[in-house]
């Protein structure tokens, strides 16, 4: 059961802590605190370090908070659990048996079979027959186990005050859609060439069209060039594509069709009625190959690893993720 604590879990928490807590000052001037090593006459601080290990020490931090929030479930399923074994003056332990073992009903013969079948043991189905009957009924037993710490976690007041960690990134107003002064923003860092980028789309017009002027999106480049060859130009020709103030149209253009070769690119121009000539030749003069690199290495730094990644104020929700794990945590900063 999950209200077991391992003594490992605590010592990894301890390391995890110990090694952000190193790296959690604030980035004011780095000459206030003493010097980490000295090289060539110039001295090296603390401060200076971020850069290199910022994204390592968020995934850190991430795991530092996961470590916790498992623990903290365990403690509080425990506390949850004495409380009510309390109110029928018994132990955890006989509270359990009385009111979730002493349910689970005998395997049936049918059962049995088909969880032979699906252990695929050569031993007979007799020779075994008792050792099957046991082991599904005590996995049963823990599924109901768990299942009740559940139910008594729903109707009790419970409130989780361990927050998670939070990253703060920055975005381009000139790609932000909605309304630009949202109490929450959804930073996405996407690759056009992704096929979950494409397959979230739908989520996140969903969730704009439900929070109206109370979120807005905000979009950041994350070519993955090295499988994806066409992402790097199609974020290119977005760019060229915003410089005539149809950014979000481009967009849309992009991830509503597979075809991403440079024809494409241009038919794409022309169904905007963009200028042609001027979104050529800013396509042709890759000035924005630059701005995407940096938006790259931000996103490394804010530990964006795949695409599509979000930052919903800070907070960190990797992947095509369905429109409930987007509302909870939404939900959870506007109450902020």
């Amino acid at each position: 059961m999950r209200i077991n604590l391992f003594k490992t879990q605590v010592a990894a928490l301890i390391l995890f802590s110990s090694v952000a807590s190193c790296f959690a000052q604030s980035a004011g001037s780095a000459k206030s605190n003493p010097p980490v090593a000295i090289a060539g006459g110039e001295a090296i601080y603390e401060n200076d370090l971020l850069p290199v290990v910022q994204a390592q020490l968020i995934k850190l931090r991430n795991q530092e908070y996961e470590l916790k929030k498992k623990a903290l479930d365990s403690l509080i399923e425990q506390k949850l659990l004495e409380a009510a074994a309390r109110k029928k003056a018994t132990t955890p332990e006989k509270l359990l048996q009385q009111e979730v073992d002493a349910k689970v009903a005998e395997p049936s013969e049918g059962e049995l079979r088909a969880y032979y079948l699906g252990q695929k043991d050569n031993r007979p189905f007799d020779e075994i027959k008792d050792q099957l009957r046991s082991g599904l009924k005590q996995a049963r037993i823990q599924e109901a186990r768990q299942n009740y710490l559940k139910q008594l976690r729903n109707s009790a007041e419970v409130k989780v005050l361990l927050a998670p960690p939070r990253v703060q990134v920055g975005y381009d107003r000139a790609r932000l859609r909605g309304n630009p002064k949202a109490p929450v923003v959804i930073v996405e860092f996407a690759d056009f060439q992704c096929p979950y980028c494409r397959r979230v789309q739908a989520t996140l017009k969903e969730l704009l069209a439900k929070y109206a002027d109370r979120v807005s999106l905000a979009y950041r480049d994350y070519p993955l060039a090295e499988i994806h060859p066409e992402a790097d130009p199609a974020a290119e020709a977005a760019r060229c594509a915003g410089e005539q103030g149809k950014f979000w149209e481009y967009h849309d253009q992009l991830f509503s069709s597979p075809k991403l070769e440079r024809p494409a690119l241009v038919e794409y121009a022309h169904n905007l009625k963009l200028d042609e000539k001027r979104f050529d030749s800013c396509l042709e003069s890759e000035k924005y190959k630059g701005d995407i690199q940096r938006d790259l290495q931000e996103g490394a730094q804010a530990g964006v690893t795949g695409t599509p990644a979000f930052y919903i104020n800070g907070l960190s929700l990797s992947g095509a993720q369905p429109v409930e794990a987007f509302v909870r945590v939404i939900e959870e900063a506007l109450a902020q």
